[in-house]
């Protein structure tokens, strides 16, 4: 298997048409790799979201490649791209998205009923148990705490066993030690079982967690470093902030 689990090939997105159009993404290359952690970084407006949402199929690119493992999705339709989302990738949001309706295990295995595939139960098992979740299948999401909702959410982004899972904003919604526990638990995902994980933040402790960090400015990677540090990472900011700053005051 290719180390490889995205890559990213002159990525360009605009949005809206000429003389008013807004470029978010201005070329961007960049390969995630099989088993390890990323930070996606930036000032608010850099980009760094709608890299997430092109590299996850949510959002078609205006040129360049994406590809998740050796599969292009340029060229797919929106029938194929849904499958590949379903099947190939997870998703963990800031708000959960979990249905109010549902109990924890019928979130969790919310793919597979729409997939019409059979889950595997033994994997269901390992999955609730590692995330912490067991004795909560028979609860409904309102019933529980938000640190339990996105766990929930992180166990159904892990039951299709995904090639790579995206999180945007991950622990926005929480309090700073439920926010550590969400991240320790996604850190062990990458550690023992090898998963791949992108997630865009705002925060330098949870970029702390990753393995390397992407920091964007104006549609661009302007930093690409392995795991510098929280302090480092907030200097990185920082300066991005001031820079930025003086730009809007010599305009």
């Amino acid at each position: 298997m290719s180390a490889t689990a995205v890559q990213i090939e002159g990525l360009t997105r605009t949005y809206g048409a000429a003389p008013a159009a807004v470029t978010a993404l201005a070329g961007i290359d960049v390969v995630f790799f099989r088993g390890t952690s990323t930070a996606v970084m930036g000032p608010s407006g850099s980009g760094k979201s709608t890299l997430l949402h092109c590299a996850a199929g949510l959002d078609r690119p205006t040129s360049g490649r994406v590809r998740i493992g050796d599969t292009e999705l340029s060229t797919m339709s929106e029938t194929a791209l849904t499958r590949l989302r379903r099947d190939r990738i997870g998703f963990v949001f800031q708000a959960f998205n979990l249905i109010g309706a549902l109990t924890v295990e019928e979130n969790i295995l919310l793919p597979f009923r729409l997939s019409g595939a059979r889950p595997d139960r033994g994997w269901l098992d390992h999955v609730v148990t590692r995330v912490g979740i067991g004795d909560r299948l028979r609860h409904r999401p309102a019933e529980l705490s938000g640190g339990q909702q996105q766990r929930v959410a992180i166990a159904r982004a892990l039951v299709t066993r995904p090639e790579v899972i995206f999180c945007d904003e991950p622990t926005g919604a929480l309090d700073t030690e439920t926010a550590a526990e969400v991240l320790a638990l996604l850190r062990t995902v990458v550690d023992e079982s090898g998963q791949t994980v992108v997630m865009v933040t705002h925060d330098p402790v949870a970029a702390s967690y990753a393995d390397r960090v992407l920091v964007l400015a104006d549609g661009r990677i302007v930093h690409d470093t392995p795991q510098p540090g929280a302090e480092r990472i907030a200097e990185q900011l920082a300066r991005l902030g001031r820079r930025q700053r003086v730009s809007v005051e010599r305009v």
